[in-house]
């Protein structure tokens, strides 16, 4: 496999249904390599789309319509609280379509796949890159780029679109990364939706110390409260849709926040708080630099072992589809 990017499979055409940041960010990546088109239910936004060059559909209808002439993928990047409304339209419409999303719970999607579009080709994905910002505005075609992206499997999935999704994914400069859907839900409470709920806290705690905190933050703190920034009615939407995995997060940070506040309280001791932490935190750091290079074949019970390397926190970094067999390269948590 000399030139895997020679022969990444890669769907016939992209539809993107919701143009803010992800949604417009992936029309703007993909138009450089297939044929796009994109809706956005805002006038405003088709209209900005449109002016930038791109191709965009007047209404849902016309982009369903549109993308099974191109046998397009379909890619529902609007809120998850919208995706009923375009998963009927969709099943009216193109039952049978590539589909594929892009938001940040698999789990709840996947469900309401199954209950109004079922006919449909699809494999749940989520780019996990982003910014505080929303809109067309705010969107550019680099936010893919060193991003995992998660496509979601399981043992009855189609693997010739999930091959074409995670070839795009590739594409547009993403490693992909493997995994069951409660897994993804499960791991996203806690580096995701979780954070988002912890920066929100540290605004309103820091907003209680009154004008002389505000002067005083510095970069801690505008780290930590960077995605505070969001607008509150996405954070609702990601984090609501995945209230069970992010209670368990919540429960665990703060059975770690009682443990530290009794220690400081009682002995004045923030030791084991601060060197957990730290540990925790330099492994994660060195995870990617002990991956090594392995092959994957479509004959060989690919699903179970594209799931075992995303389980082990390896991603795939290329496809070859010039064979008989879909061939895969990932990198794999390499022996101790």
């Amino acid at each position: 496999m000399t030139n895997p990017a020679a022969n990444v499979p890669l769907p016939p055409a992209v539809s993107v249904l919701g143009l803010g940041l992800i949604g417009g960010s992936l029309l703007r990546a993909a138009a450089l390599h297939l044929p796009t088109d994109g809706w956005s239910p805002s006038e405003q936004t088709r209209a900005a789309a449109a002016a930038d060059g791109y191709r965009v559909s007047a209404t849902l209808d016309e982009a369903i319509e549109r993308s099974a002439e191109n046998n397009a993928l379909i890619v529902l990047a609007a809120p998850v609280t919208a995706f009923d409304g375009l998963l009927r339209r969709i099943d009216a419409v193109a039952p049978h379509s590539r589909l594929t999303d892009v938001g940040s719970v698999k789990v709840a999607v996947a469900d309401q796949v199954a209950g109004l579009c079922p006919s449909a080709r699809y494999i749940g994905s989520h780019p996990m890159t982003g910014t505080q910002y929303s809109g067309w505005p705010a969107g550019s075609g680099g936010l893919f780029e060193g991003a995992a992206w998660v496509t979601c499997l399981d043992e009855d999935s189609d693997i010739e679109i999930w091959a074409e999704i995670a070839g795009l994914a590739l594409t547009v400069g993403s490693r992909v990364v493997p995994a069951d859907a409660p897994s993804h839900d499960a791991a996203v409470a806690r580096i995701s939706h979780l954070p988002h709920l912890l920066a929100l806290a540290l605004a309103q705690v820091a907003d209680g110390g009154g004008a002389l905190t505000a002067a005083l933050a510095a970069s801690s703190f505008a780290d930590g409260t960077r995605v505070a920034g969001t607008r509150p009615e996405l954070i609702r939407a990601m984090c609501e849709a995945n209230r069970d995995a992010l209670i368990d997060a919540l429960n665990d940070v703060l059975g770690i926040l009682g443990v530290a506040r009794g220690s400081l309280a009682s002995t004045g001791s923030l030791v084991k708080i601060t060197e957990t932490g730290y540990a925790a935190n330099q492994r994660f750091r060195v995870h990617s630099s002990q991956l090594t290079d392995i092959e994957l074949h479509a004959d060989d019970d690919l699903v179970e072992q594209l799931l075992s390397v995303g389980l082990a926190g390896g991603h795939v970094v290329g496809l070859d589809n010039s064979g008989d067999h879909l061939l895969v390269r990932a990198l794999y948590p390499a022996e101790d």
